[in-house]
């Protein structure tokens, strides 16, 4: 989505982190890090996934509306 000029914010799970630093590295965004959230997120009532989301909020709708750099030109 970035590469098209809109801003974009991966959410995972800290179980997960190696493997999306991993396939970010792989696509050449090492960059892209993703924002974490406590694991898991399966069988969580909707008060723990709430204050899961409440807890990294803040973040994403900073990565979201922070200044991106001009997209490159698509062949």
């Amino acid at each position: 989505m970035e590469s098209f000029g809109i801003p974009a914010v991966p959410v995972a799970t800290h179980e997960f982190m190696s493997a999306a630093r991993a396939q970010a590295a792989a696509l050449g965004r090492a960059d892209f890090d993703a924002v974490y959230v406590r694991h898991p997120v399966q069988d969580q009532t909707r008060a723990e996934i709430e204050a899961k989301a409440d807890s990294v909020i803040d973040e994403i709708v900073s990565r979201l509306t922070r200044a991106m750099p001009a997209p490159e030109p698509q062949p």
